[in-house]
């Protein structure tokens, strides 16, 4: 294995971490009507911060290969699609408050999958326990 594949992972994991809770900030502060939302950095550290993660992602995978991890990678990438929508509905794109809650919810469920199987290596993830 690559003498970067551990720096890589750390600067992921990191990302990962980074961005959701920038999410989980952006989404409380959306909720409460917060000014915060509006200011510039709000709007530009997430695509800086979700930019290096999937770039190290993609680091990742020319280490790792896609190969013999087709699926659980498929899983996280599909789940990673799935989460932008539920993120952008969350945020930005949904009518009501409500429903922006709820897509709010959602994303953080589909993030926790994302997650799961990437600890896994499994597609299941933390389904793989029911």
């Amino acid at each position: 294995m690559s003498d970067l594949y551990l720096p890589l992972r750390s600067v992921h994991m990191t990302c990962a971490a980074l961005s959701i809770l920038g999410f989980v900030i952006r989404y409380i502060w959306m909720l409460r009507e917060s000014p915060l939302l509006q200011k510039r950095a709000v709007k530009i550290v997430p695509h800086i911060v979700d930019t290096l993660l999937l770039l190290s992602a993609i680091g990742l995978v020319g280490i790792i290969g896609f190969g013999p991890n087709a699926a659980w990678l498929s899983a996280k990438i599909a789940g990673l699609i799935v989460y932008i929508v539920l993120g952008t509905l969350a945020l930005k794109r949904a009518r009501t408050k409500g429903a922006r809650a709820v897509f709010g919810l959602l994303a953080i469920v589909v993030f926790a999958f994302i997650a799961s199987v990437a600890r896994a290596h499994n597609p299941l993830g933390f389904f793989m326990h029911v």
